[in-house]
């Protein structure tokens, strides 16, 4: 059931929608109907005139004045707008970075109270205009005392509480479904609640964020493709976050990049790049890619650089999801669906007793049509809705800890159909997974493997032969449960003998093949002897193995 106070949020809701004329989300949305008759009844209401204007103005009004958790849901449509009338598109874009702020005397109060002292004694400029409002967190522009122009990202007040209590009603809600919808089970409502959870109130610190883009520097360092501001480690707080300035155009001003002479290929393929390289071979994406939180540097109009702020949201992958996912990936660009549906059934996507030949029609019949056509051809709209169809007949189970990959994968879809519509996204994509998949088979990658899990490997081989001893004393003392006669006794003993030779020559070879990975990662010349090294190291673990 739903608990009083969130049916109070609910009616709150209810009112807000009527409000502004959206009377279209109340019919639609089975969970408002009963509330309208209370709407009608409550004294709040009467007299309230219907808030006038564009639809797309009195939608994005709304979800301004329900709150943090409503706005984003509101950016995450925005980036789609091959799913939603133009109109209603161009408003909820405005939430990305136009949200009505907070008072810059108020902001200036934040900051104090996090640094204890005036922002005269921290800062040689503060502009208490802010330069951008979203739903969580508002920027703006100072100058540190060494003359460094930076940004400063304040929390908005009061956030904690707003998204405590709607995550609070998403959890009754999530609770109703599991318990009378038929679908619950495969769509798992409370556990994507949970996962939802985890990711926004990750973003109520600060701290974390910057972390977040420290490390996303690191991963890019070097590469022409990303470009990530320097974090002030010194003036940062969980409420309070320092970044360098970046200057350059935001992504969405795409006229703006044209008239600049911005290769636009280039920029929409190197997107494709970078999601792919952040997913697959960081394992450490930005999950905000919504146009807001980008920018171009077009200082090489040929070699356009994008520039990313807001760190908030950052997605990361367990290794078995992220192999099935590359699988899954590298075969739907082969259009080999029979691997797909043999790659669901393995990873436990779909129930096991599925008709892998069932399965793999379905797919094709889903999949064909969207090959060979750039995006400005393809609805990813209606390929979704026969997807979720397909996926309804075969019972696959939502899986919630990809959620955030599967709505930043539709952020850079979104942004590569604005960027460049004729974007070949397979063809794109392919050549970066499947150099991966190969870097993971490779001799190199193994040994690698094998260096990171040898000294858990060590520790353990250590341990054996004081267990075995354990055991031998337990044995001659008669302790152990089962009856040990004496010949028995005598094959114990032997058996430790021999497997001491083999902790000898295991660890003797573990040692050999680390040295051998060491020879070939720091390029040694020649490298015959290393791999030659590595070769006997494994036939001797081989040999040796129990």
């Amino acid at each position: 059931m739903i608990r009083p106070r969130n049916l109070f949020r609910l009616l709150h809701i209810h009112r807000v929608l009527m409000e502004h004329g959206l009377d279209e989300i109340i019919e639609a949305t089975h969970l408002f109907r009963p509330l309208t008759l209370l709407g009608y009844l409550n004294p709040t209401n009467w007299g309230n005139k219907k808030k006038e204007g564009p639809r797309g103005e009195r939608m994005r009004l709304a979800l301004i004045e329900l709150g943090p958790i409503f706005v984003k849901f509101g950016q995450a449509l925005s980036t789609r707008r091959d799913m939603l009338p133009l109109d209603i598109a161009d408003e909820l874009a405005k939430l990305q970075d136009q949200v009505p702020p907070f008072s810059g005397k108020t902001a200036r109060q934040i900051a104090e109270k996090a640094y204890g002292q005036p922002m005269e004694e921290v800062f040689a400029r503060f502009e208490e205009a802010p330069l951008a409002a979203a739903s969580i967190a508002q920027v703006h522009s100072a100058t540190l005392k060494g003359g460094q122009e930076v940004i400063i990202k304040l929390l908005r007040p009061g956030m904690r509480e707003q998204i405590a209590r709607d995550i609070d009603l998403l959890y009754d809600l999530a609770k109703l479904a599991r318990r009378y919808w038929p679908q619950a089970r495969r769509f798992k409502p409370v556990e994507v609640v949970a996962e939802y959870e985890k990711t926004v109130l990750d973003e109520l610190d600060l701290m974390r964020e910057a972390g977040n883009a420290a490390q996303l520097k690191r991963n890019f360092a070097g590469s022409d493709l990303l470009y990530v501001p320097e974090v002030y480690w010194d003036l940062c707080k969980p409420q309070v976050m320092v970044m360098e300035r970046i200057h350059g155009v935001p992504i969405s001003e795409v006229q703006t990049l044209k008239s600049r002479g911005t290769n636009m290929q280039v920029l929409a393929e190197n997107g494709v790049e970078i999601f792919f390289t952040q997913v697959f071979r960081h394992n450490f994406f930005h999950a905000d890619m919504h146009p807001g939180n980008i920018f171009v540097d077009v200082s090489d109009p040929q070699a356009p650089r994008y520039v990313a702020v807001d760190f908030g949201i950052v997605g990361t992958l367990a290794p078995g999801d992220q192999h099935y996912l590359a699988e899954n990936f590298l075969a739907f660009f082969k259009r080999d669906y029979h691997r797909v549906a043999k790659l669901h059934i393995d990873s436990g996507w779909v129930p096991p007793d599925t008709r892998v030949d069932e399965f793999e029609t379905a797919i094709r019949t889903v999949s064909e049509p969207i090959f060979n056509k750039p995006l400005k051809d393809i609805s990813f709209g209606q390929f979704l809705v026969r997807l979720f169809d397909t996926a309804r007949r075969f019972n696959m189970e939502v899986q919630p800890q990809l959620v955030l990959l599967q709505k930043t994968l539709l952020n850079i879809e979104g942004l590569g159909r604005q960027l460049y519509p004729d974007l070949d996204l397979w063809q794109t994509a392919y050549p970066i997974l499947e150099e991966w998949m190969k870097e993971r088979v490779s001799g190199r990658a193994a040994l690698k493997r094998i260096r990171d899990q040898l000294p858990e490997l060590g520790e353990s081989l250590q341990e054996f032969p004081q267990l075995a001893q354990s055991l031998l004393q337990q044995a001659s003392e008669g302790k152990l449960q089962f009856q040990v006669t004496v010949p028995e006794l005598g094959k114990l003993r032997e058996d430790q003998k021999a497997q001491d030779r083999r902790s000898f020559w295991t660890i003797t070879a573990a040692a050999t093949l680390v040295a051998s990975a060491l020879m070939i990662g720091l390029d040694a010349t020649p490298e015959w002897p290393a791999w030659i090294l590595g070769i006997a190291a494994l036939v001797t673990l081989y040999q040796n193995r129990p």
